[in-house]
């Protein structure tokens, strides 16, 4: 039987977007750190990406689940089109180029476990991002803007 000291430390934690910055990542593409939890690795994104902007190819070690919130993009390598309201569930060790499609930005919440990889044109990784390197961009781009970090580890 739980007390009420251990129901307490179970209590949700509420995050608001507004408080959190939209962070530079590759070229126009923004992302905003929502959370991040450093015992599983797993990380919550909104990721921004301007309309015809494709990413580079990446490479997932973890699962992903991308909610389109607005716009339309799709992975090079499919036929399907993510559209507002579309879940799209990205198995681990899957390989896949985002591509923004329209003509308005487009933006997603991105659940990640583990680490993304993005890659060169000869397949070499070129980039590497997990829930530490996301939390570090984020310290980083808070201390030079003068932002008050909000504390995304926190549960």
């Amino acid at each position: 039987m739980s007390n009420v000291k251990d129901v307490a430390a179970l209590a949700a934690n509420h995050v608001n977007p507004d408080d959190l910055p939209w962070i530079p990542y590759f070229g126009e593409a923004k992302f905003k750190l929502l959370k991040v939890n450093p015992v599983t690795g797993q990380n919550l994104t909104l990721l921004k990406v301007p309309p015809g902007m494709q990413l580079p190819p990446h490479f997932h070690s973890g699962t992903v689940i991308v909610y389109t919130i607005q716009g339309v993009w799709r992975y090079v390598e499919d036929d399907w089109i993510s559209r507002v309201g579309d879940i799209v569930y990205e198995p681990a060790g899957s390989k896949h180029t985002p591509n923004g499609l329209g003509d308005e930005d487009v933006i997603t919440l991105n659940i990640v476990e583990g680490t993304l990889d993005y890659l060169g044109e000869g397949g070499e990784i070129i980039a590497r991002d997990n829930w530490e390197s996301f939390l570090k961009r984020y310290l980083a781009y808070c201390a030079s803007e003068g932002i008050e970090a909000v504390d995304v580890t926190k549960f």
